[in-house]
């Protein structure tokens, strides 16, 4: 975000708001002394950058938290700006709910845009990513016989909005099935080339798999599903934070993701992009006054809605904007390759996520070998108070650690010691 643009954001979130709301500087909850050092901190790249990073998230007493691919924690200023604009809202609903914050929802939409390098008028701002998919399902009169591509890698939220309005009217759902570990991503695009036939209308496809992390290769099969007039839908609930991500650059029509996972927002907040040209598609989940809108504003019109959760997106965005979206994207990675070089080479641990970068970031899946991953899960918890998802499906039997950008070296060595000591 340029710094006019911080300035104007700051500037719209703060004209209005009862009583006073720190924005857009971190907010730490527990230590001011390292608010102090923000300023020289934030120039830096060092394990004391994100430990202070670390300190703008308060988690329940003792918990370690790895699990952010289930659900993301927002930081205490996120926190209070949503807390505010609730009060706000309801110290005069009407006159907040119907207008009075259109320009500063605009400006939302104008922030997470240039977070995704795309135009404002590509940007809906919805509830999660489970009914971007649906809205994209629900759009396409297809026929019977017209097939939709799904791997099997694709979340539940991802695969049951086409097989109800789709699979039940006749289309066609092909599963190609993914390789856990493959080589590189050409292997990806291949399995993906296969599964194309004339009748092919759409591909709805994974940014990142939630199953093993695998991060699969959106802008190669865009450009190939385009060569053939198919059209594709991506679930980035698993990327949308995670890194750089320009969507232009990948080439796909629809993009529908949660921002309350990497993203850090309030609950229950979602972002949906549909290129210019792919918009004509869709059609609203549901209809109210202003459904004839051309714009993509007609997709996220409920005519009531917890709109403070909205605004919290925008201060979620701040705050995101201040950590650093390229440093985000560096620690991603650096957290990634930090767990595997203690992992790697030990008999007791098998890694099943891709170790290539185009194949995989901050979610790493590991199988302590010779224990089932419920009851390893199970000791985590009672134990350690380790938080992670126990991956059962695909034979994975593996732990998912997800290294959001409140994970630092430090929680990543106790980690591995305390896996050690299961194992």
């Amino acid at each position: 975000m340029k710094n006019t643009d911080r300035r104007k954001f700051i500037k719209s979130f703060t004209t209005g708001i009862a009583g006073s709301l720190v924005l857009p500087n971190l907010v730490v909850a527990n230590d001011t002394s390292i608010s102090k050092k923000w300023p020289r901190l934030k120039e830096e790249d060092t394990e004391a950058f994100w430990e202070a990073v670390k300190e703008q998230f308060v988690f329940a007493p003792r918990l370690r938290y790895f699990n952010n691919a289930s659900l993301g924690p927002s930081p205490v200023s996120v926190q209070k700006a949503a807390e505010e604009f609730r009060k706000t809202l309801d110290g005069f609903p009407s006159k907040y709910m119907w207008g009075g914050w259109q320009q500063k929802k605009e400006t939302v939409r104008e922030n997470v845009a240039e977070l995704f390098s795309v135009s404002k008028e590509e940007i809906a701002l919805i509830h999660n990513t489970t009914e971007g998919i649906n809205l994209i399902a629900r759009s396409f009169d297809l026929k019977p016989g017209d097939e939709v591509i799904l791997a099997d890698h694709e979340h539940p939220s991802g695969t049951i909005p086409w097989e109800v309005w789709q699979e039940s009217r006749g289309i066609k759902l092909v599963r190609p099935e993914l390789p856990i570990l493959p080589k590189n991503k050409e292997e990806i695009v291949e399995i993906y080339k296969k599964a194309i036939t004339p009748k092919t209308k759409i591909i709805s496809m994974c940014h990142i798999v939630n199953t093993n992390g695998m991060i699969l290769p959106v802008k190669e099969v865009s450009k190939i599903a385009h060569e053939k007039g198919i059209l594709v839908a991506v679930d980035g609930a698993q990327s949308a934070g995670m890194f750089k991500i320009d969507l232009h650059d990948l080439e796909c029509d629809f993009y529908a993701a949660s921002s309350h996972k990497w993203l850090f927002s309030p609950k229950g907040v979602g972002i949906f992009y549909a290129k210019k040209e792919s918009q004509h598609h869709l059609k609203p989940l549901m209809v109210a006054r202003g459904h004839t809108d051309s714009s993509i504003r007609r997709l996220e019109n409920y005519n009531t809605r917890n709109l403070s959760e909205i605004l919290g997106l925008g201060a979620a965005i701040e705050f995101y904007d201040e950590v650093g979206q390229q440093k985000i994207h560096q620690r991603s990675y650096e957290l990634k390759s930090y767990f595997r070089s203690k992992i790697e080479g030990n008999p007791k641990f098998k890694l099943k996520t891709p170790p290539n970068d185009e194949l995989s970031s901050a979610i790493q899946v590991v199988e302590v070998l010779g224990k089932n991953v419920s009851d390893v899960k199970k000791q985590l918890a009672d134990e350690f108070n380790i938080d992670c998802r126990p991956m059962t499906g695909f034979n994975l039997n593996a732990l998912r650690f997800s290294f959001a950008i409140y994970i630092t070296k430090k929680d990543i060595d106790e980690l591995v010691t305390i896996l050690e000591k299961i194992a």
